[in-house]
């Protein structure tokens, strides 16, 4: 068999069955799915079997291995990557919108990690054949910067600055209305959706969820902001922003269900990214420019906002 995830439960997630966790922090299997494995013994927790039904304590560790034959082949591509920065521990990959991170149901080609293993040999097996290397993600259709670990020993090294909060993220994103102040902080839990498993939401039963922004630019109908996440569930900008009012301009899930400003997809840019170098010790910090469309969008806005009516 093989390990796909290994995790270590959390004092906020305790009393939640484990199947509900496996299925929010793996959104790629479904529930069912891991009800099956957990009943073939393929999900162990401190090492041991359990039922579908078990309630996690803190501290718990899991682990959850699938068949080999289940899992793909996964072809090295030759698709061009911008690599920021690279040595013998870690790459910096500036992302580009409508890529996806790792193969998964349905993008088993085409995808950053297809183009990883074309250009790397020596990416870290900790999160398993599916995600080598891959230590946190972006959307598909978020840009921007991400961090891969070339070993097991930096993988390790950077999980646990994401963990301790310790990686600077920053976003920028153009979202719906007028904001009434120029910075704050959104707290609100996120978790499954209750009607609708393919989406996160705001609600009481979920993860502690903390996203701080700041306004760039206004607009007559739109606000450019910079946001700083001190946690990272997934989605969480796109729901905060819908839960506090504004959500982000293109975001077809969580906002408007059309396209606006001509876009693809949502205006979410991974500008910023910093961390600590896991043999070093030095911080580093890298930012990456709006890619064209974004940019053309702001341009258009600007064009528009000083044109006489």
């Amino acid at each position: 068999m093989v390990l796909i995830e290994r995790l270590v439960v959390e004092e906020e997630e305790a009393g939640t069955r484990i199947d509900i966790y496996l299925a929010r922090e793996i959104p790629d299997i479904s529930r069912s799915r891991f009800q099956q494995l957990i009943n073939e013994g393929q999900v162990l927790v401190n090492a041991r079997a359990v039922r579908p039904s078990y309630r996690l304590r803190p501290g718990d560790e899991i682990s959850v291995h699938l068949p080999p034959a289940e899992t793909p082949q996964i072809i090295p591509e030759p698709i061009p990557i911008e690599i920021v920065y690279e040595d013998q521990d870690v790459l910096v990959v500036n992302k580009p919108r409508g890529m996806v991170v790792h193969p998964g149901a349905g993008h088993y080609r085409g995808t950053l990690v297809n183009a990883l293993l074309y250009r790397c040999t020596d990416l870290s097996g900790i999160n398993g054949v599916l995600r080598p290397g891959i230590v946190h993600r972006l959307d598909k259709e978020t840009s921007g910067l991400l961090m891969v670990a070339k070993n097991d020993a930096a993988h390790l090294s950077l999980a646990t600055q994401l963990k301790e909060r310790r990686i600077l993220r920053e976003y920028l994103a153009l979202v719906y209305g007028q904001l009434k102040e120029d910075a704050g902080t959104v707290i609100a839990p996120i978790g499954r959706h209750p009607r609708d498993r393919q989406k996160m939401a705001v609600t009481p039963t979920g993860r502690e969820a903390i996203t701080h922004y700041k306004v760039v630019e206004r607009f007559t109908r739109y606000t450019l902001l910079r946001l700083r996440l001190a946690t990272g569930r997934t989605h969480q900008i796109r729901v905060h922003l819908t839960h506090i009012g504004h959500p982000v301009v293109g975001d077809l899930k969580y906002g408007p269900a059309r396209p606006h400003l001509g876009l693809s997809g949502q205006f979410l840019h991974a500008g910023v990214l910093g961390f600590t170098h896991p043999t070093t010790g030095e911080f580093l910090r890298f930012e990456a420019p709006l890619p064209p469309e974004l940019a053309a969008v702001l341009a258009r806005l600007r064009e528009a906002e000083v044109s006489p009516a």
